[in-house]
């Protein structure tokens, strides 16, 4: 088992609005998979600002799943702008709204990453193997409601505290934010204009007959709202990455996706966003399960690894002294620290199993 992660944020942009938050994300993100989730370096990823240009990010994103095995986890967290557009397929227009990703290098003839180029990526994640999608942008979620998908937001909302560019708020206001969305300009709003009513469905990230509505998919608001770059705690944040990394962080990763995406809804809520993240899984039993973590993997075998703080119980004292009774000089004090993590490894060189400190199923078969 291994698992990969792709980070990517863009604050500086080439030739649209710069957004402020998008690297604290990423930052933000890359910690919470280190210290909560223990992803190493080489498992993870980083790319920003003009480094993430449509080829950067697609051809990472080809090296994830190309790599990728059964029981591996996979993940890809997008902070950018976010938009839709009515495309050409050959000489005839589609018949609703495609969602995209602005990269680095956006323009309007073609420089973005449509739900298709994902599409064509994430179908060939192998079986057994667990896709994990964050979107903290606008237009990547889906309807819940009675509001049609294919209805374009056509005047982009800015959050309750402040109008116009962001900027650090006045003393007493909390949050500033501005949206992640960038408005297709006149002559591409021009292909769906006056024909709103008659569009079809829109084909979104989590279309039913798309391959990412067989994997985990976040989405930071739903398609008819947009996605908050604030001003929180003294720092720009996507609000819904902000406040999705402080649960996970507050709960050590114990927790549900389902409570997680409740708590995340509350805090947005309670701070005055209007946005609502939506949480898509087509394993049903996904959402009873913790984020980011082995799906098929029972409770009473957990895997273990180096956290902050460290994992602790019964679990672990008998991995140690299975280790201790192979000759490793441990004790077996119930605590998986640094020195733990060490004399798996050796363990794991000396069995020639995968070298990455983490207790799973090979481990303990192996042990046993």
């Amino acid at each position: 088992m291994a698992r990969r992660a792709l980070l990517v944020g863009i604050n500086d942009y080439q030739s649209i609005p710069d957004l402020r938050g998008c690297r604290n994300d990423v930052r933000n993100m890359w910690e919470l998979l280190r210290t909560v989730l223990g992803f190493r370096n080489e498992d993870i990823r980083v790319v920003l600002d003009n480094r993430a240009t449509k080829r950067g990010i697609l051809d990472r994103l080809n090296w994830m799943v190309d790599l990728a095995g059964e029981g591996d986890i996979l993940m890809f967290h997008f902070s950018g702008h976010g938009s839709h557009i009515r495309d050409r397929d050959g000489d005839e227009l589609r018949d609703g709204l495609d969602e995209l990703l602005c990269p680095w290098d956006m323009n309007w003839d073609g420089v973005y990453i449509l739900d298709d180029d994902l599409e064509e990526i994430f179908k060939r994640v192998p079986a057994g193997a667990s896709l994990e999608v964050f979107m903290d942008s606008c237009h990547c979620g889906w309807d819940t409601g009675p509001i049609r998908t294919a209805s374009p937001c056509t005047t982009p909302y800015t959050a309750s505290f402040g109008r116009g560019p962001a900027a650090a708020p006045a003393e007493g206001v909390d949050t500033v934010a501005v949206p992640r969305y960038v408005a297709p300009p006149e002559d591409i709003q021009f292909r769906w204009l006056g024909e709103e009513d008659r569009l079809g469905d829109t084909r979104g990230f989590t279309s039913e007959n798309r391959s990412t509505a067989k994997h985990i998919i976040w989405a930071a608001c739903r398609p008819d709202q947009t996605s908050s770059d604030a001003y929180i705690d003294g720092e720009y944040h996507g609000a819904f990455t902000y406040y999705y990394c402080r649960h996970m962080r507050e709960t050590k990763g114990n927790i549900s996706r389902r409570d997680l995406l409740e708590r995340v809804r509350s805090s947005l809520r309670y701070n005055n966003f209007r946005q609502i993240p939506q949480l898509e899984c087509g394993d049903p039993d996904a959402l009873i399960k913790r984020p980011l973590q082995f799906p098929s993997m029972p409770e009473t075998e957990r895997l273990l690894f180096l956290t902050s703080p460290n994992m602790r119980g019964r679990d672990v004292a008998a991995v140690q002294q299975a280790l201790k009774d192979r000759g490793y000089d441990i004790e077996p004090d119930g605590v998986f620290g640094p020195y733990t993590r060490v004399v798996v490894m050796k363990f794991q060189e000396r069995n020639n199993l995968l070298v990455d400190g983490v207790v799973g199923p090979a481990v303990r078969a192996a042990l046993s």
